[in-house]
């Protein structure tokens, strides 16, 4: 599998606007003709609207650049394959010069002014008008071009990005119209897995057109979609003479109140692998979670004064889990500082970020082994305050705090301190119940205690988590999730999804070590 400097598969690696324009100066370096790259977009598109839009009236709107000259070409084969096909361009004028006007030139009709009024009588829009690398907000005829675009209810297809879209982050500049499909080149940009970006996008297709994969080397792409292929050489499986122990045992700190939470979190961990699960349950509801919890947790009790190092002591207990219904304040702080001490794999969410909202700092210096933190974004606020896109907040957290940061949502992002991140699009709005949260982490607390490294187990159990919903669909509740993991886990030991090998990983057990 072919890597970058960072250690994620260049397949599924994503472009960062700037790191895109590097890689076409790249391949024109290496001999690609730009009016042969142009060329092979064009046809991209025209190939995906024929084949999604079979019928119907094409009006191609074209912008001054090389999004634009896309366009042309777009519009020059899909005349070729006998559409019907109008060309629009803004401001009502051809590029004057490069790349994009030869396209333009190659277009044998006529050329018409890009309005709304030009939107009449076309049944699909093809939008060409701007891409991915929008420098600033769309305004005047070309912001009201795009709302007009969006209020007429005409499919669209975008070329790379729907006007508008910011492909660095996913954010609207001024205007953006909803696509039913977006053409994109090479490699994916962030903003095509970002919010609100990814719905905006609607389906995204990728397109190769002749760029040679060699070039990534060169740029050392840090940021990835989370797929299988970023992570499963290092996807933890059980040796021919293992046990249980070598495994991994959770500790899951219980809380007083909710201990519901808990309980969804060290099933996950078991379901993902981990050899054993033990609740730490404060005393006044130790006899409550021995009622109620899975057969296949142990419950044990905090220490004097709920402390957690008496638990500590047995080293076995080599991945610790807290937050997840802990209660917020001076004793989840306490049992946090803890368990950071021990230096084992930790997974923070939910209270035992909120217990440090006051003093994060207290919390980062703290922090010296393999943690993972799980904010939602209220949590983030709470630690690290706000403002910017989420991929770059999430690394300026991660780097900050010194740990892996996951910080949650449709678009989850997972940041490590090096600058890696992954981003995650195959959760269903259906996780958005009650203790999925807590299922999420004790997920990545069970891959940690097999010896998982924590980018590539929180990436990892992000993705279980959201296949896990995909494949329970409507009406789940997070109890549903782990019961999903065998079946998924069987796939990926099998192969069965992009970027897995089947087979023992041996030598990814000794990288591990």
């Amino acid at each position: 599998m072919q890597s970058s400097r960072a250690g994620g598969p260049l397949g599924c690696c994503l472009l960062a606007n700037a790191e895109m324009a590097r890689a076409d100066a790249l391949a024109v370096e290496s001999g690609r003709a730009v009016d042969a790259l142009m060329e092979a977009a064009g046809v991209a598109v025209a190939t995906v609207v024929a084949a999604r839009f079979p019928r119907g009236r094409i009006l191609v709107l074209c912008g001054p650049g090389n999004n634009g000259g896309d366009g042309y070409v777009a519009a020059r084969e899909l005349a070729a394959r006998g559409r019907a096909v109008r060309v629009a361009a803004l401001g009502g004028a051809t590029p004057g010069e490069g790349p994009a006007a030869r396209a333009a030139a190659s277009w044998r009709g006529p050329v018409e002014a890009a309005g709304p009024a030009a939107l009449a009588g076309a049944d699909l829009l093809v939008d060409a008008l701007f891409g991915a690398g929008l420098s600033r907000d769309l305004a005047g005829e070309a912001r009201a071009l795009v709302e007009a675009m969006a209020a007429s209810g005409i499919p669209i297809v975008a070329v790379d990005v729907p006007s508008g879209v910011d492909g660095d982050t996913g954010s609207v500049r001024g205007a953006a119209a909803r696509a039913a499909a977006s053409v994109t080149f090479f490699r994916r940009k962030p903003g095509h897995l970002l919010m609100p970006g990814r719905a905006l996008c609607g389906e995204t297709v990728l397109a190769r057109i002749g760029m040679p994969d060699d070039v990534l080397a060169a740029i050392g792409p840090l940021c990835f979609r989370n797929e299988p292929a970023l992570w499963g050489d290092l996807l933890p499986r059980p040796a021919m003479d293992g046990h249980k122990f070598s495994r991994g045992h959770v500790l899951v700190v219980g809380g007083e109140a909710l201990g519901g939470a808990a309980r969804l979190a060290a099933m996950a961990a078991l379901r993902a692998g981990a050899g054993l699960a033990t609740i730490a349950a404060p005393a006044a509801a130790l006899a409550s979670y021995r009622a109620s919890a899975h057969a296949e947790t142990m419950v044990e009790a905090l220490g004097p004064g709920d402390a957690l190092a008496p638990l500590l002591a047995d080293a076995r207990r080599n991945a610790l889990l807290a937050g997840p219904g802990n209660g917020v304040g001076a004793a989840t702080r306490a049992r946090v500082l803890e368990a950071l001490a021990t230096r084992r794999a930790c997974v923070l969410d939910a209270d035992a970020l909120t217990s440090f909202a006051g003093a994060p700092r207290d919390l980062f210096a703290a922090i010296a082994g393999p943690v993972v933190m799980t904010p939602h974004e209220g949590e983030y606020a709470r630690l690290f305050g706000g403002g910017g896109d989420k991929l770059s907040r999430a690394r300026a957290a991660a780097a900050a705090s010194g740990a892996v940061v996951l910080l949650k949502g449709a678009d989850t992002v997972v940041a490590h301190p090096d600058g890696r991140a992954a981003i995650n699009d195959n959760a269903p709005p259906d996780l958005a119940t009650a203790g999925s949260g807590d299922v999420l982490a004790g997920t990545i607390a069970g891959l940690l205690a097999q010896g998982m490294p924590p980018f590539e187990a929180a990436a990892a159990g992000a993705w279980l988590h959201g296949a896990a919903g995909a494949a329970r669909g409507a009406g789940l509740v997070a109890s549903d999730l782990p019961r999903a993991y065998p079946r998924l886990l069987a796939r990926l030991r099998r192969g069965e999804e992009p970027g897995m090998r089947a087979g023992p990983h041996e030598g990814a057990r000794r990288r591990r070590r």
